[in-house]
């Protein structure tokens, strides 16, 4: 089994799609072994997002992700990072999936005072295994995820995981 992380970004929070966002992982059948609600300060949100630090948008970014609390959620089960990414989607426009159905934001080659920008997109999701792994020791510490055995897997799977 692998694991993935999710943030459930501040627009999620502050629309109050928490319940919702978690409801939809739990019922594909995946597992969620953490899950914390904590303030990403400066250094944080550097570290996560040093792929993008030096783009024109990241000051814009930080503030956004600095705005409210969020969610943060280590998932695990088979092809995870796959799976969860799939029901995040990649763009607003991608009805069914999590930033379809509750994004705001759209990423624009010619953004204006009127749009919102593409981060306003509900959720972070890993974008492989290895992401994943990295992301998940920079949010979670020793103890902070849970070992346990999901009965319904043997429902999901076809056997006992």
């Amino acid at each position: 089994m692998e694991r993935t992380l999710i943030i459930i970004k501040p627009d999620g929070v502050q629309r109050g799609l928490i319940g919702e966002i978690i409801g939809r992982f739990e019922k594909k059948g995946i597992k969620i072994v953490g899950l914390k609600y904590m303030r990403l300060d400066e250094a944080l949100l550097r570290e996560h997002y040093a792929h993008v630090v030096d783009r024109p948008f990241f000051e814009a970014m930080e503030k956004f992700m600095k705005s409210s609390p969020v969610v943060i959620m280590a998932l695990e089960g088979s092809q995870v990072v796959r799976i969860a990414r799939m029901m995040a989607g990649t763009d607003s426009i991608q009805m069914g999936t999590i930033r379809g159905d509750y994004g705001l934001g759209l990423k624009s080659e010619t953004p204006d005072e009127h749009s919102l920008p593409g981060f306003y997109n509900v959720v972070h999701s890993s974008g492989n295994k290895e992401e994943a792994e990295e992301e998940i020791k920079r949010f979670f510490g020793p103890g902070e995820i849970f070992e346990y055995n999901k009965e319904e897997w043997r429902h999901v799977y076809g056997k006992a995981c």
